[in-house]
């Protein structure tokens, strides 16, 4: 049976992408890893892990009737996260409404089985892994940016490391 890594994340459109990295540009030149492809660039909202590919269908159904009131967020610094040793853009509050949606979207993944991560949601865009330890660097001006909507991603892991694919119903 075939299966595919999948998690519930904010995708940026190509706007999005590069105002963060122009508003990143001059911090991220600082962090010593392996930069994150910005193509790739999201943030998590609900982890699934390997679900059977035929599960998919039903799944993108069911997340189409999660209603997301538009919220916003503010990204104001770069920090280095020791255990997944990675480089991320934090946002300083997480809006009520973006809370709402993690807990309709892991109510949903429940549903299908799978077991939520048992942790505080912090929403985060990861740009470097294997990064080495650094001081938290505040961006000249916030990255701010606006929601309405989420996406089913798929993660596809190649020689270069993992890449990521929004699937489409």
């Amino acid at each position: 049976m075939t299966t595919k890594r999948v998690f519930f994340a904010l995708w940026p459109d190509a706007r999005q992408r590069d105002r963060l990295r122009d508003v990143i540009n001059s911090v991220a030149r600082n962090v010593e890893g392996r930069a994150v492809d910005r193509r790739d660039w999201h943030i998590t909202l609900a982890y699934l892990g390997d679900i059977e590919e035929q599960r998919i269908p039903g799944l993108l159904q069911r997340a189409k009737e999660i209603h997301v009131e538009p919220f916003r967020l503010a990204f104001d610094r770069l920090e280095f996260w020791p255990r997944p040793k990675i480089a991320c853009l934090v946002t300083p509050t997480v809006p009520v409404e973006l809370e709402t949606l993690v807990a309709e979207l892991n109510a949903l993944i429940q549903d299908c089985g799978v077991v939520p991560e048992d942790r505080t949601y912090r929403p985060h865009i990861t740009v470097s892994r294997n990064a080495r330890t650094f001081p938290t660097e505040r961006l000249t001006q916030r990255a701010t940016t606006e929601w309405s909507g989420f996406e089913l991603i798929e993660s596809v892991t190649g020689p270069g490391g993992s890449s990521y694919m929004p699937l489409k119903q």
